[in-house]
């Protein structure tokens, strides 16, 4: 199972850097049709990387204190993404709300990751 969450957790890398970057595009003024997609497939992940971790907790496994705060930390930039990036309007000022809430999860998920890989 521990394999698995570590798996998991480099999609979930991987899926938040693809995020942020077709954020970026669409910042630059390029159309992105699967950006959406993209973001909740990335979403999707880490809520599959938190039903492992918690899976993980109930059978005894634990890790430092800053994994559990870092991975729950990304709720709130996933929230912001999803929440406040979806309220902006097209074009530009949604991509740099969502660009920026992309970056704050990718950053909370790779130190998440190497804590738990320490």
């Amino acid at each position: 199972m521990v394999g698995i969450h570590s798996t998991v957790g480099t999609l979930v890398i991987l899926g938040y850097l693809a995020t942020a970057i077709l954020y970026g595009l669409a910042y630059a003024g390029r159309a992105v049709p699967v950006l959406r997609v993209v973001s909740f497939a990335a979403a999707g992940l880490l809520l599959l990387q938190y039903v492992l971790g918690f899976s993980l907790l109930g059978d005894g496994y634990r890790n430092q204190a800053s994994h559990y705060a870092f991975a729950l930390g990304a709720l709130v930039t996933v929230g912001l993404e999803h929440g406040l990036a979806a309220n902006r309007p097209e074009g530009r000022p949604r991509a740099a709300v969502g660009g920026l809430a992309a970056v704050g999860t990718l950053v909370l998920v790779v130190i998440t990751y190497l804590i738990g890989q320490g």
